[in-house]
């Protein structure tokens, strides 16, 4: 293993980045995520990859975009107003079936908002801000060893499945200073290669057995076509209902397909619990604390930390509804992940929200104190 070292969340997340093949890093400075593309600028030329500032965010989610295609493994990292700019790109992306990562280290919106403030506001963001049906996916680390290793999965999955990944930080975790330890070796998902020849009727959109189509790098000698149009198999445009729907449908199916394998979560203290804390990033580090101060004075309370934001835990959260007696979600926004566990507990057991939006990150007592305001109303 490495020597530990102190090493901040948005260093951690440039160097996950690396370990697991990212060689093009295109974005444009904004507050909190700076430290992610800084870092990359500083490494990507050591490792033989390439770095761009471009001129804005869009430009950089297009460049991303681009470099992926011809066979780079890219990510861009930004923040709320950013975020908002590239969310077109996104939906191309998910269209086109382009893989790539996205960095949202999320800070106090709407607009500029405060700008090296803490939030969790862009959850639902992640999830419906292109228009459209679409599928993603969205991971929430809740440390700086943690970020680094999500940020591996993502660029993993993003290679597997052909799609945006979005790694949904938040300021708190991503000017986090830690020791952390690195593994020498990460499992890195290769990127995709067709299995016919163009003479061998290569079509670069027709889904393989994980329905997921291997698209040829371009430069690689096969003829392809991309856009963002409903595409039938040659990756050309068709304007038939039924191509139409089962594109749609098979856009959401390859991720469904790998089901609970890439939804993932973590308990503490639940083997007794009677009530929960629903939690997540760097919220779900102070709800720890909280947690761990209420069990101290006998309340049979535990923590569920959503590890993968989108797809959402529904079994999970639907499991816990019916062993507890009610769950109380921790979020640093006005009330966004609450909604998905109401509707995921389906009335099993009453859901409350404990937000915070006052560019303030939660404090131990805070949530101790909301854990025992919901206690009592229950009894």
């Amino acid at each position: 293993m490495s020597k530990a070292r102190l090493m901040q969340g948005n260093e951690a997340c440039a160097e996950g980045a690396i370990a697991a093949g990212v060689n093009f890093f295109a974005g444009y400075p904004i507050t909190p995520s700076t430290e992610i593309a800084e870092t990359m600028a500083k490494l990507l030329p050591k490792t033989g990859g390439k770095f761009v500032q471009m001129e804005d965010e869009i430009a950089s989610m297009g460049a991303i975009l681009g470099a992926s295609l011809a066979g780079a493994k890219a990510m861009d990292a930004t923040s709320g107003p950013g975020f908002s700019l590239k969310q077109e790109l996104i939906g191309y992306a998910a269209c086109a079936e382009i893989p790539c990562v996205l960095v949202d280290v999320q800070r106090v919106g709407p607009s500029t908002g405060q700008p090296t403030a803490p939030s969790q506001a862009d959850v639902m963001q992640a999830r419906w801000g292109t228009h459209g049906d679409h599928p993603i996916i969205a991971l929430a680390p809740w440390s700086v060893r943690e970020t680094y290793d999500m940020t591996v999965m993502a660029v993993n999955y993003a290679e597997r499945f052909r799609t945006p990944v979005i790694l949904l930080m938040d300021e708190v975790v991503g000017h986090l200073r830690e020791k952390v330890v690195l593994p020498d070796h990460v499992d890195v998902y290769p990127r995709r290669q067709p299995k016919k020849t163009r003479a061998e009727g290569y079509e670069p959109f027709t889904p393989d057995e994980d329905l997921v189509p291997n698209v040829a790098d371009f430069g690689k000698g096969y003829h392809i076509h991309v856009t963002g149009l409903i595409h039938d198999d040659t990756g050309f445009p068709v304007g038939s209902p039924a191509i139409t729907e089962q594109s749609i449908r098979r856009l959401h199916e390859k991720i469904d397909r790998a089901g609970e394998e890439i939804i993932h979560t973590e308990c503490s203290f639940m083997d007794d619990a009677e009530y929960a804390v629903v939690a997540f990033g760097g919220t779900a580090r102070t709800a720890y604390e909280a947690v761990r101060a209420a069990r101290a004075r006998g309340e049979k309370v535990g923590l569920v930390r959503l590890i993968t934001i989108w797809p959402f835990a529904d079994k999970a959260i639907a499991a816990l509804a019916q062993k507890v007696k009610g769950i109380l979600v921790a979020e640093m926004n006005y009330g966004q992940v609450v909604g998905e566990v109401r509707r995921a507990a389906a009335g099993a057991c009453p859901v409350e929200l404990c937000g915070k939006y006052n560019m303030q990150a939660f404090e131990p007592q805070e949530i101790e104190t909301a854990i025992d305001q919901f206690i009592a109303g229950l009894k």
